[in-house]
């Protein structure tokens, strides 16, 4: 019996259960925080991922991986914790966008909500959500006139879908809306996993003057099983960065305005405000 390879592969194997579980945890992990966390080098850590990814127990995503789903989405809870900090940027960078005295549709999403969460010096803004987090961020803000989507609750988010919501934002036609997404294909198509958030998201889409995109770099090239639409119907793509540039280039082909937040906080994009609606 050989027990230094016996012990290596158990030492092996109890990594690959502690990224499991790390991942588990936060929704993601990044191949330097691990390598940090578990005294081994980047090249060990990446061989890992790809052993993990190989057996559909994570989804390999650009410098780290994230847990698999192909059908399912990630826990609401868990989705928050995923790339926060880049969250926290795009949400800076996606609420400059918006004037005074705007109406805007918000939808669904741990991103949007981060937008949301930078409306404070914001003045006379019209926001219909039917995401209930973001009615809660927003209540107390006296300058905004917030109007919840009114339909079927989804305990697990907090989202208002279905057939109701959908007749309530039709009722509506306003400046801006924005989309959050679960996925982003390599050409530019916005994909989802539940059918009747699907639809909400479309409604609220097709009931905007203009559509501000927001997801970070994790959700590229990301499963997820219902189409929402394409990159023609998107105006502005803000995100952390893009790493895919087939990507780029559907953005390119379709006019979007991308804006990357990778960097400081500090950087408002100032100098791309969109035209009035």
């Amino acid at each position: 019996m050989n027990t230094v390879t016996d012990s290596q592969d158990d030492a092996v194997a109890r990594r690959r259960a502690r990224i499991l579980e790390i991942a588990r945890n936060a929704g993601s992990v990044a191949v330097e925080d691990l390598a940090e966390r578990l005294a081994v080098t980047p090249q060990t850590i990446r061989r890992d991922l790809n052993v993990l990814a190989d057996q559909a127990l994570l989804s390999r995503i650009h410098g780290g991986a994230m847990i698999a789903s192909g059908v399912s989405n990630l826990a609401y809870d868990t989705r928050r914790a995923v790339a926060a900090h880049a969250k926290a940027r795009i949400g800076a960078a996606a609420a400059a966008l918006i004037p005074d005295g705007s109406s805007l549709f918000i939808n669904i999403g741990t991103t949007t909500e981060a937008v949301a969460a930078n409306f404070s010096h914001h003045r006379d803004l019209m926001v219909i959500s039917n995401n209930l987090n973001v009615v809660d961020a927003l209540s107390n803000h006296g300058s905004v006139d917030l109007v919840c989507v009114g339909g079927k609750v989804r305990t697990e988010d907090r989202a208002v879908v279905g057939a109701l919501a959908m007749r309530f934002i039709e009722n509506f036609r306003v400046d801006y809306a924005l989309i959050g997404i679960s996925a982003l294909a390599p050409d530019g198509t916005l994909l989802d996993f539940a059918i009747d958030e699907v639809e909400v998201s479309q409604t609220i889409i097709r009931n905007a003057r203009k559509v501000i995109l927001v997801a970070d770099s994790s959700k590229e090239d990301r499963s997820a099983p219902v189409r929402v639409c394409g990159m023609e119907e998107i105006d502005f793509y803000v995100c952390d960065r893009i790493v895919d540039e087939g990507l780029r280039a559907a953005c390119e082909q379709h006019g979007v305005t991308v804006i990357e937040t990778i960097g400081s906080m500090d950087e408002t994009p100032t100098d791309q405000q969109p035209p009035a609606p």
